[in-house]
């Protein structure tokens, strides 16, 4: 677990575009025998969510957030060769953005991590129409469809991608999972997208796609469960 201090210090760094700063700071952890796998999830993942959250909230400029995301970028690009090789796995994964995100380090982390683990791996980014996913998709025949989103807007356009893959049913052994902000904040929309799986994380991604399943039940989807609990008692009532 990287300590307060590295945070602080290479956010500020990052805020300021220090970019020397930057490479400085990861430097000096890695010297201290920390792995590049928890330089990505235990410095630049928690940073890269607090700074979409600064950004929401006003506290930091345009600027300051395109500055401290290509920092970020540089670094993950510097590290990912750092990361431990396993044997390759017969286990396929796409990963894409919403048509929309601007956003693609989360993805670009996941899909590090994935390779790492030995994963033959396609990462698409954004910018890409449905229809453009859906063709990829059909020639590559992955195991796992890994689509990552940050902003609200982006739900619609998702859901529609995951409908009509569902509707063409062309891939019925594909289970596709949904991951980043948008996801984290909106608790129960994965399931209520129809997504068949759900990571907060790249890091916890890679153990969901491993295991087949989410590890984690999100308070939305207890709550969801209790309104749709509560409409059918209320039904059964009606009809008695």
């Amino acid at each position: 677990m990287t300590d307060a201090k590295t945070l602080e210090r290479y956010l500020a760094a990052l805020l300021k575009g220090d970019r020397d700063a930057s490479r400085r700071t990861i430097e000096e952890t890695m010297q201290t025998g920390v792995p590049a796998t928890s330089i990505y999830m235990d410095i630049i993942w928690p940073i890269m969510v607090h700074i979409e959250k600064l950004t929401r909230e006003d506290k930091i400029t345009p600027a300051q957030e395109h500055l401290a995301t290509r920092i970020n970028r540089t670094i993950v690009d510097q590290l990912q060769n750092k990361l431990p090789q396993k044997h390759q796995k017969d286990r396929r994964i796409v990963i894409c953005c919403a048509a929309d995100e601007l956003q693609e380090l989360g993805a670009q982390m996941a899909a590090d991590l994935f390779e790492s683990d030995g994963w033959q791996v396609r990462f698409l980014g954004g910018g890409l129409t449905n229809d453009d996913l859906l063709q990829y998709v059909n020639d590559y025949g992955p195991h796992i469809l890994l689509i990552y989103g940050t902003t609200p807007r982006q739900a619609p356009d998702v859901r529609r991608l995951i409908d009509t893959i569902k509707d063409v049913n062309a891939w019925p052994d594909m289970k596709v999972m949904v991951s980043g902000g948008l996801f984290n904040r909106a608790e129960g929309l994965w399931e209520e997208i129809g997504a068949d799986l759900f990571a907060a994380n790249a890091e916890e991604a890679l153990h969901v796609a491993s295991k087949g399943q989410t590890i984690h039940e999100p308070q939305g989807r207890i709550i969801n469960r209790r309104k749709r609990k509560a409409a059918a008692n209320k039904k059964a009532v009606v009809g008695v």
